[in-house]
């Protein structure tokens, strides 16, 4: 490849990646304003553009009673296919007491239970006592906590909340640590469980007391109350009677979109079901025509429209739902339902004002210590330490705009990074300089120690960076959010200052001396 080539390549990708970095440089709104600013820029981390710090807890215990309850539900279909009857059962949060009809049947559950590995069995007067064996309790936490910690993550990268850049990570064995840069409230997304139920209002009052009043001797068999509540005041709007058994639920759902409707002024979320979702969904609206239809998220109901045709794949979500409330919702449904229920455990807000602090003493850091680099350079190594120093700017150049591009996060540990790869960046040079002295010594023409220089140098360059590059990517993959900033940072900054020694260093030198007939160089 010609000089000139490379020299054009060189000139167009540095322009290139400058035009991305300057947009880093401006505001978000700057950027929208001006079609010359590229979208993309540097994101910044919790620790330096501020935001919310979250310590969630899963309640792993719930866990233990829904494995009981599939247990449960499976022993009692099979004591009805061996046409046991009688039989009762009490769950607890630890255990389940089963307790025969007739003393008989202790054998035939006994040999229902035996093989199974998920339970230990003891006796309790005329009753059997189920447990879950102490592996199984770990496996059945371990999958609940891998669960809950999935969904979490699903709901903050959802395109729609506009945070992709917040960490949702474990901490220890039964927590969740969340951090959200940019924001200052927690968003609703983690306070709901999720869990979409569709019932047919058989009767409603104004209030819950009005409602039991219509049933002196107790609510029908089968049946509950949802409340429907204003959202900011808690003020209770209706009561409703409805059946304990959901006759649909949110695991159909394949989609949930937020709109606005114009023509009653408010913010509705619209969803979808999936094919079996929408057959069950239009039978029940076929035969309920002109009766209510609760929507209830986390036990509270959100709207009661009446039915007034057959609705089979799409339906609405109304309520007097603020945008925020409308745009959470909608998330929550895409994501899907916890498996558990979480509680916000620790709940911290962080101000911009410390992260502007750390900004501007890691561009003073870094601002010195490219000074003190150049410096240095130039009085030890003279012109060849001046092209260092080129290929020093053309690095950060190229860092920082690779990290616009690609919409890095930089973190405190990352502007450490930063200002670690300025110091690194001349060590590639230092090591192309030492090794052209050397062949200056054993009487080789410039030109020729130049050449040898850079050939013999490029394996050592090489070598030393990948043996860093792995410990980068180790740090990526098994680090937390600060560390995978500081591991991001420390990766390009690796790729980019062997390329700018390499190959801008060696262009420098081809542009002088080149083939000049010279006797002696400044290095």
């Amino acid at each position: 490849m010609s000089l000139r080539t490379r020299i054009l390549g060189v000139v167009v990708l540095l322009l290139w990646l400058g035009w991305y970095a300057l947009g880093s440089f401006f505001s978000e709104e700057a950027r929208r304003a001006h079609w010359w600013l590229p979208d993309s820029a540097i994101r910044l981390g919790l620790d330096l553009r501020g935001g919310v710090h979250l310590v969630i807890g899963p309640d792993l215990e719930v866990a233990i009673a829904h494995e009981l309850s599939v247990i449960e539900d499976g022993l009692e279909r099979a004591l009805e296919r061996k046409e046991v009857t009688g039989t009762t059962f009490v769950a607890s949060d630890t255990e389940l007491r089963v307790q025969p009809g007739a003393p008989s049947d202790a054998g035939v559950i006994r040999e229902e239970l035996e093989g199974d590995q998920r339970v230990t069995l003891r006796e309790d007067g005329d009753a059997l006592v189920l447990a879950l064996t102490p592996e199984w309790t770990r496996e059945v936490r371990e999958r609940a906590m891998l669960q809950a910690l999935e969904v979490l993550r699903r709901r903050i990268d959802d395109p729609q909340t506009g945070i992709p850049e917040s960490v949702v990570t474990r901490q220890g064995q039964d927590r969740i640590l969340i951090e959200i840069p940019g924001v200052d409230r927690v968003p609703d997304i983690f306070r709901k469980t999720g869990y979409l139920e569709f019932k047919i209002v058989q009767d409603s009052a104004p209030t819950e007391e009005l409602l039991r009043a219509k049933f002196p001797e107790g609510l029908p068999p089968g049946t509950e109350i949802a409340i429907e509540k204003e959202r900011k005041t808690e003020r209770v709007i209706a009561a409703y009677l409805v059946p304990v058994q959901a006759d649909i639920n949110g695991d159909f759902l394949t989609d949930a979109q937020v709109r606005f409707d114009s023509r009653v002024n408010e913010w509705q979320v619209e969803f979808t079901w999936n094919p079996e979702g929408g057959r069950i969904f239009g039978e029940l609206t076929e035969k309920s025509i002109g009766k209510p239809l609760a929507i209830i998220l986390d036990d509270l109901v959100y709207s009661a429209p009446v039915i007034r045709d057959r609705i089979s794949r799409q339906g609405q979500i109304t309520g007097r739902l603020t945008s925020e409330e409308a745009r959470d919702l909608a998330v929550v449904l895409r994501a899907g339902a916890l498996p558990i229920p979480v509680q916000i455990e620790e709940e911290r807000t962080i101000g911009p004002a410390l992260g502007q602090d750390s900004i501007r003493r890691g561009v003073w850091a870094s601002g010195v210590s490219l000074v003190l680099v150049i410096l240095m350079t130039i009085g030890y190594y003279r012109l060849s330490g001046a092209y260092a120093s080129v290929a020093l700017v053309v690095n950060l150049v190229m860092l920082v705009g690779l990290m616009s591009l690609f919409e890095g996060t930089l973190t405190m540990p990352g502007v450490a990074g930063l200002v670690l790869t300025v110091g690194m960046a001349v060590d590639a040079n230092v090591i192309i300089f030492e090794r052209i002295r050397e062949e200056l010594r054993t009487g080789r023409t410039p030109r020729a120690a130049i050449g040898a220089g850079f050939q013999k140098a490029g394996r050592t360059i090489l070598d030393a960076n990948v043996t860093t590059m792995i410990t980068a990517l180790v740090l990526f993959e098994y680090g937390t959010g600060p560390i995978k900033g500081f591991a991001v940072t420390l990766a390009i900054g690796l790729l980019t200052s062997v390329f700018a020694a390499l190959v801008v260093t060696r262009i420098l030198y081809e542009l002088h001396p080149g083939h000049k007939p010279v006797t002696s160089l400044s290095v």
